[in-house]
């Protein structure tokens, strides 16, 4: 082997491993396992119409998963790093925006394995924003499950206890 091809070979190695030293240094992250479909707290008051029209049981995990990296979406959660999250209220009365601001709030507790690593409140009101007055209950109330799930997706890059995400500061 001539000099200068071992040289390139001693480089080619070195930035491999230098490489390799960043990818593991860089605390990659395993998935954050999120139900598809998640619950409503129980006890929770919530309209028929819109536990049935609205989905917020899928909207806000779809978010969740749509603005966070490394969110998976799934049936069961099982082991590993899991994101447990509640409906625990929902203000949206019908009549769009003439029956006033509306909110919801979700809670959640992150665990790997059996270690709580994190736990929060999230919440937002919305009043519907530009052009309330043509829009539903659903797109309105839509808005804060658009905003919470923005707010849990930053929220698993810096994990903390008793967070008060949103409007719930």
């Amino acid at each position: 082997m001539s000099r200068g091809c071992r040289r390139e070979g001693i480089a080619l190695l070195s930035v491999f491993v230098a490489v390799s030293a960043l990818a593991v240094g860089s605390g990659a992250r395993a998935e954050t396992r999120v139900l598809r479909a998640i619950p409503y707290a129980q006890g929770v008051e919530v309209r028929q119409a819109v536990r049935d029209e609205c989905q917020l049981e899928t909207k806000v995990p779809g978010y969740i998963a749509q603005f966070g990296s490394d969110v998976v979406l799934v049936d069961q959660l099982g082991g590993g790093r899991v994101l447990e999250l509640a409906i625990t209220e929902v203000h949206a009365g019908g009549g769009g925006s003439f029956s006033g601001p509306m909110w919801m709030t979700v809670t959640g507790t992150l665990r790997e394995g059996r270690r709580v690593v994190g736990t929060f409140r999230a919440k937002r009101f919305t009043t519907g924003g530009a052009f309330a007055g043509f829009k539903g209950t659903c797109s309105i109330i839509g808005r804060s499950t658009k905003a919470i799930g923005r707010d849990i997706a930053a929220w698993l890059e810096n994990p903390g206890m008793d967070s008060k995400l949103g409007d719930a500061r």
